[in-house]
């Protein structure tokens, strides 16, 4: 049983940016129309506030958010000194909220997601749900390419056995309970859209159909979205490591097979000597190796960062 809330609760919209000088207006123009609306409605606080997360940009990104601080202080804003990466960005913003808020909602600047969602979100809060998931209906607004790796990316993650709502990113709703818990998490290497579902308690999603990007470009390459994926992988899953085993047994029995084989041509003197049978055979247990060193090596590199355990991100500047 889900217990409603009887108190206007204070949120907070996080948005991490990099880069997002052309945007940020427009953005900020929206989001503060919504959150008037809903503070006119009585659905929150008004205390609720918006921050930006400035992750390092080298554009103008930080001094805009200056500005739309000082013309409107609902507007907050933080500088990290060095671009940290979304995941750390966004880390930063619900670490820096945390203490004034009842729940958050992190969403990315471009406006692709569907900002009159949140007040279904809103409602949702009100209802007792601590996780409201924002998840996309269809992707109309992707390319072919997109829609395609998205979709190849959710089915590798399902089959490693990492749990994700599926066609979901990082629009969602945390009450101040769920992100408590979730700054307990000490790892460097974040992969929020697995660790919230780590976290449990009462969740649900509200939908939407995704739009096409305000202005300006995306910040994820082909190259940083595998990387991401890689993340995820080796971050939540040891499959790939069992997978090595599994290949290593699979290679000895062969070889075992093989073993016999030659033997048994070698006793009836039908064997024929030959290039592809020597060369093929290392090629293939050489290519195998490489492949295995090259996994260990990923986890290897993962215990390695968690090890000396830097800080995800560094602040430079808070405009609360």
């Amino acid at each position: 049983m889900v217990q409603e809330r009887n108190t206007k609760p204070v949120i907070a919209i996080v948005i991490p940016c990099y880069n997002e000088e052309s945007v940020l207006n427009e953005t900020s123009q929206q989001l503060n129309t919504l959150v008037e609306k809903l503070i006119r409605n009585n659905n929150i606080s008004d205390q609720s506030f918006i921050c930006f997360i400035d992750d390092g940009s080298t554009d103008t990104t930080w001094d805009k958010v200056e500005e739309l601080h000082f013309k409107n202080n609902r507007i907050k804003g933080v500088k990290l000194s060095r671009n940290a990466g979304h995941q750390n960005a966004l880390m930063a913003g619900l670490d820096s909220v945390y203490e004034k808020i009842d729940c958050a909602i992190s969403i990315d600047a471009d406006l692709q997601d569907d900002i009159s969602v949140i007040e279904s979100m809103v409602e949702q809060f009100n209802k007792g749900f601590e996780v409201v998931y924002g998840v996309r209906r269809k992707r109309e607004t992707d390319t072919l390419l997109k829609k395609n790796t998205a979709l190849i990316f959710y089915r590798l993650m399902s089959c490693f056995g990492i749990d994700m709502v599926y066609n979901h990113a990082d629009f969602r709703l945390l009450s101040k309970n769920v992100i408590g818990h979730l700054k307990s998490f000490k790892e460097v290497n974040l992969f929020l859209r697995a660790m919230i579902p780590l976290i449990g308690f009462r969740s649900t999603n509200v939908y939407y159909d995704r739009k096409v990007r305000y202005a300006g470009t995306s910040k994820y390459s082909a190259g940083k979205m595998i990387a991401f994926a890689l993340d995820g992988i080796t971050s939540f899953s040891i499959t790939p490591l069992r997978f090595i085993t599994v290949i290593g047994c699979v290679l000895f029995i062969s070889s075992l097979i093989l073993t016999a084989w030659a033997f048994m041509v070698t006793i009836q003197h039908k064997s024929i000597p030959g290039w592809a049978s020597t060369v093929l055979p290392i090629y293939f247990i050489g290519g195998i190796q490489l492949l295995s060193i090259g996994i260990i090596g990923e986890y290897l590199g993962k215990i390695y960062k968690e090890v000396k355990a830097r800080p995800r991100y560094i602040k430079d500047i808070e405009l609360f």
